[in-house]
């Protein structure tokens, strides 16, 4: 068993003010049998979550991961990461010094899966369709800078913003941003169900059994015309309910590749064993885990007890007895590896404190212990979730200050009831929607943010978040990323945990693999081929 480490360019959280390039169109495709890739991701149709494929609904990994192979959006992360470059468009930039104004040109010939043409006008559908929808799920956040959007003819689409953001380019290449066509999606309605239509690199046909996704069968699409360049025509994705189950299918060879979510003793197997026809791609990973507060809940309305939480709890040993070497403690909601990233939570409470947590409670005046649930998901994390939410409630309880019970609810529940207001404390993760600090940070903290979250901090929302958004340059932004992460740090309502590397596991003949996944956790089954390598 072989055991490769791919580095990717060091480039992250880098943006150019202009961003213009001609893409090539998708060629090459080795024929054959579909390449099978296992997943623990599920995906099921509820009444709270009717629509799940929707590019205006979908906004978790697992429903991009199924978006980006089918809806095409106008940019596309490059392979390597990088900045985003032209994928249904020929070429796009900003038309003004303020960064206020985006223009694209819509590539020639541009078709949807079924031979309709595309034009600007399908454009400005999609994206004032996602935005006007407003989504219970947040994803159209996303888009909460345009202002309008307007069209010149069959091809030019120009974007005018409410305020500068140079992190727009980024934004289009996001499935909320995703073309669809008028004719298979209602302006002011959901698309219920599973089906997906698009111009994208694949077609999908969707195997469904009690409202759950079975497998997913992605076929090249004939019309696709784009710079991505497609090694395969067909893969198959098959929905495991345990990690242990796509292991075992992967060693009978049921299946040639699988990804989220292994467990951790499933990475370290394979990164200890030698010889064998499996090999193990370890990759930089921006996936982070957080606490997140429901600020008007009783429990954890004051500021001191979400303060004492987090004075209290020990990400060193919480990482060690959990992930090992495959997570690092994580003191900000950004990322180490992200410009701009600072040390917030370290700073403001070091080393974790007994005494310090009892003084917080103390001159607030709250008594203790502080009876509390701490919530998570059972199935879309990982089975490891269990026993890390198990170590947290160990810390807080064996601190004396708290007593804490842990509740685990599959995701197809867990989301619609956070999203309700119905959990004080809760587990969540985030996979970046490109890599950049603001993604790491407006999505937990802005006006109709991603957690539903009664938190509002005006300074942040009126002014470091706008000011950093003006600043193609990364760096320069980091003066108001750094407040916005030090103002985090002191009021908590989210709590950081820690910054993971991500895993795929392919069988030998099966090539491409090391670039199936960006840093982003984006899937791009494109890049996967068998055979020998080019």
């Amino acid at each position: 068993m072989n055991r490769k480490t791919l580095v990717l360019p060091a480039v992250v959280g880098l943006l150019a003010p202009v961003l213009a390039a001609c893409g090539g169109s998708a060629s090459g495709s080795n024929s054959g049998d579909a390449i099978v890739v296992g997943t623990t991701d599920r995906f099921t149709a509820s009444k709270d979550a009717p629509a799940p494929f929707d590019p205006a609904y979908a906004y978790d990994v697992g429903t991009w991961n199924v978006l980006r192979q089918t809806v095409q959006t106008l940019m596309v992360q490059p392979r390597g990461d990088g900045q985003p470059q032209p994928e249904a468009a020929e070429k796009c930039g900003f038309s003004d010094s303020g960064n206020e104004r985006y223009s694209c040109t819509l590539r020639e010939g541009l078709q949807f899966s079924n031979g309709d043409a595309i034009t600007a006008k399908d454009v400005k559908f999609s994206i004032d369709r996602a935005r006007a929808i407003k989504a219970d799920s947040g994803v159209f956040a996303l888009l909460s800078t345009i202002d309008t959007v307007e069209t010149r003819g069959d091809r030019e689409v120009i974007f005018h913003l409410k305020s500068a953001d140079a992190t727009f380019p980024f934004k289009l290449s996001t499935p909320v941003a995703g073309i669809v066509n008028p004719n298979d999606y209602e302006k002011n309605k959901l698309r219920d169900g599973f089906s997906v239509d698009g111009s994208g690199p694949y077609t999908v046909q969707i195997e469904a059994k009690d409202d759950t996704v079975v497998k997913a069968v992605f076929t090249k699409n004939p019309h696709y015309t784009g710079q991505l360049k497609i090694k395969n025509s067909k893969v198959e994705m098959r929905s495991f309910e345990t990690a242990a189950a796509m292991g075992s299918a992967l060693e009978k060879g049921d299946i040639d590749l699988m990804t989220r979510s292994m467990t951790p003793a499933q990475i370290t197997k394979l990164d200890n064993a030698s010889g064998g026809n499996i090999n193990l791609n370890e990759m930089p990973g921006l996936e982070i885990r957080y606490l997140a507060f429901n600020t008007n809940a009783p429990s954890v309305k004051s500021t001191a007890v979400r303060q004492a939480v987090a004075q209290l709890i020990n990400r060193g040993e919480l990482v060690s007895k959990v992930y090992g070497s495959q997570a690092e403690p994580l003191y900000s909601l950004v990322p180490a590896t992200i410009t701009g990233h600072s040390n917030a939570f370290f700073n403001r409470y070091g080393d974790p404190s007994l005494s310090k947590a009892q003084t917080l409670l103390s001159k607030a005046g709250i008594a203790t212990p502080v009876k509390v649930t701490l919530h998570y998901t059972t199935d879309h994390y990982g089975s490891a979730t269990a026993q890390e939410f198990e170590i947290l409630k160990n810390q807080l309880n064996k601190s004396g200050l708290f007593d804490v019970r842990t509740q685990g609810t599959s995701w197809d529940k867990f989301r619609p009831a956070e999203q309700k207001g119905d959990y004080d404390v809760y587990g969540m993760g985030w996979f970046p929607d490109f890599p950049d600090a603001d993604n790491y940070l407006a999505p937990f903290l802005d006006k109709d943010n991603f957690l539903g979250s009664p938190y509002v901090n005006t300074k942040i929302n009126n002014t470091l978040i706008p000011d950093s958004r003006r600043e193609a340059d990364r760096l320069t932004a980091s003066k108001s990323l750094n407040q916005i992460q030090d103002i985090v740090a002191d009021e908590v309502p989210v709590l950081p945990l820690w910054q993971g590397k991500q895993y795929i596991a392919a069988r030998d003949d099966i090539t491409g693999s090391e670039w199936a996944l960006n840093s982003s956790s984006t899937l791009q089954l494109w890049e996967l081929g068998r055979g020998v390598s080019e």
